[in-house]
């Protein structure tokens, strides 16, 4: 017997590590002699770099950039495969958590310290860079990521735009001239789970920027900024950036890692799951199991679970999804190859009561579930032996 084990993170409340040790650990009660692999997830948010690390080779690099309001901190990243790949979450520098409620202002935070990291990574001599994107704390279409790796972006009178998204309202032109060499040398790949515009309403500042600090006053003001933006950038990349599926990603960064990086969008569980060879551990597997904090709606649109199914489905392995709660039918996800999904809750509880003790739960639900399971084949077995 073998089962694969490939959660992603319970945000908020336990790593992807952790998950699946906790889920390994019920496995072991009904399948001591079982062989178990596993695969902590991400999708390209916080943990990305930790759960990469944990599924393959690799070391962490400390470096020193600046936050989303330029203040100096000390960022994280991996390097994996013998130091050519990179894997840069924007988190470390320009997260959302990095900053207090009274600090969120898209109109001046920047991507200024992750351009800062992927240099640190390009003078390292990366040959490829995957870059996550989850949890941005700003709106400036990946302006200050830019700046930070040569471009200028200057105003009608040549001066060079201040940080943040606000500033973008006055470009008029982007000097790409000395742009760091040597990103024609290295491949970049973007992880992407959503498909939201660069602007409009459903666009980077209409979508997301309320969680950033946004008023509707500065949403107004910051979509008008970002399209004056995507207009110019479009101008130089050739590809119309405004109409780019995931342009507006992490405040626009989708479109603009892009337009001055030539990156590829990719959804993020995907990227994972290629980096950690998943799909020849899958194929050997008798079960999957997978999770997330919450499964709903939106799962079937990217999220962690629905990527694992679709390797496992390619393979007629079966999948379970366990995960922090479960809001609608489980039959949505059945087409995905998803056999059917559980909640770890064993009754009601407060959302503190069920974070203290999210890995009893996880691990008493997960041997509950496999002890169901493995009476069903033992029945099955049986039947078809008479």
């Amino acid at each position: 017997m073998k089962i694969v084990i490939a959660p992603d993170s319970f945000k908020g409340c336990l790593n992807a590590f952790s998950v699946a040790q906790a889920m390994s650990r019920g496995v072991q009660q009904i399948y001591p002699s079982c062989e178990i692999d596993l695969i902590p997830m991400a999708d390209g948010g916080e943990g990305t770099v930790e759960a990469i690390l944990s599924a393959v080779p690799g070391e962490k690099v400390k470096v020193q950039v600046t936050d989303p309001l330029g203040r100096p901190i000390e960022a994280i990243y991996g390097l994996i495969e013998g130091g050519s790949t990179a894997i840069i979450e924007m988190a470390a520098a320009s997260g959302l958590t990095l900053l207090s409620e009274a600090e969120k202002n898209p109109r001046l935070t920047s991507t200024y310290g992750t351009g800062l990291i992927i240099k640190d990574a390009l003078e390292r001599g990366v040959k490829k860079i995957l870059l996550g994107i989850g949890g941005s704390a700003t709106n400036d279409g990946g302006a200050g990521l830019a700046a930070a790796l040569g471009v200028r972006l200057l105003d009608k009178h040549g001066k060079e735009l201040s940080p943040g998204g606000a500033a973008l309202r006055d470009l008029a032109e982007i000097d790409m001239s000395k742009i760091n060499p040597r990103l024609s040398e290295v491949k970049i790949e973007v992880a992407c789970d959503v498909q939201n515009p660069l602007c409009g309403p459903m666009g980077a500042s209409a979508v997301y920027g309320p969680q950033k600090g946004a008023n509707s006053e500065d949403i107004r003001y910051l979509d008008k900024a970002l399209k004056n933006f995507g207009e110019q950038l479009s101008s130089i990349a050739g590809i119309n950036l405004l109409e780019l599926p995931g342009g507006g990603a992490a405040g626009g960064l989708g479109a603009g890692s892009v337009g001055f990086l030539g990156a590829q969008l990719r959804p993020g569980s995907e990227i994972v799951l290629e980096v950690a060879n998943a799909e020849a551990k899958i194929k050997t597997a008798d079960l999957v199991l997978t999770g997330e904090g919450r499964t709903d709606f939106q799962t079937a649109y990217g999220k962690v679970p629905v990527g694992v199914a679709a390797l496992a489905k390619n393979h007629n392995v079966p999948v379970l999804v366990i995960s922090g709660s479960v809001d609608g039918s489980p039959d949505a996800l059945s087409s995905h190859g998803i056999c059917t999904c559980f909640s770890v809750s064993e009754g009601p509880v407060t959302l503190e009561e069920a974070f203290v003790k999210a890995e009893q739960q996880l691990e008493r639900a997960v041997w509950r579930i496999l002890a169901v399971w493995k009476l069903g084949n033992e029945s099955m077995l049986k039947a078809n032996r008479t």
